[in-house]
């Protein structure tokens, strides 16, 4: 009878196992299509949040989320960890960010003090299939991610006269001024 119940216990915890497998691999299934089917971009905040007069503002990161959200795009957001600082004094979570940009808390964060948010925007463009919206070149990780010197793979940007200026088309380089 012990024999029995420890058999039955066993295929209960197999079969618990098999399911929890089954329910992750499910679950990765479906974040792979979804990765597949939207068209992702990666907003460096830290950079962002500096265009407009090179004052750190949430505002100028919120505009570029807007504009993104309008032209088709699915919108995360990376922060260096004294973002908060720079905007309001204090350290400011993931949570905080995300109600401040109108973002799910899943779309936005914060890397842990002491760590640079640049691997963290790089790895999460390369997962995502994303571009990344920023002006920085990322010249110190190009040999880890060659993907950096591809064009269009960087979106740089400014706010001239209070209008956003995202270069979306297909090319990292700057626009030569025509001659008059």
């Amino acid at each position: 009878m012990t024999e029995n119940l420890m058999l039955l216990a066993l295929c209960g915890l197999i079969g618990l196992w098999v399911a929890v497998l089954i329910r992750r691999l499910l679950a990765a299934r479906r974040a792979s299509t979804l990765r597949a089917t939207q068209k992702w971009a990666i907003i460096d905040g830290s950079n962002v949040m500096h265009w407009k007069d090179g004052t750190p503002q949430i505002a100028t990161v919120r505009d570029v989320v807007s504009h993104l959200s309008q032209k088709g795009f699915t919108v995360g957001v990376v922060f260096d960890a004294n973002a908060g600082y720079l905007l309001s004094g204090k350290y400011q979570h993931d949570d905080t960010l995300s109600l401040a940009l109108n973002l799910p808390e899943s779309h936005v964060m914060v890397v842990p003090k002491g760590q640079p948010a640049d691997p963290a925007i790089l790895t999460m463009a390369r997962d995502m299939n994303a571009r990344i919206v920023t002006n920085d070149r990322f010249r110190d990780w190009a040999g880890d991610f060659p993907e950096v010197r591809k064009s269009g793979h960087l979106i740089p940007g400014s706010f001239r006269s209070g209008q956003l200026n995202l270069r979306l088309s297909n090319t990292n380089k700057p626009r030569k001024k025509r001659a008059a």
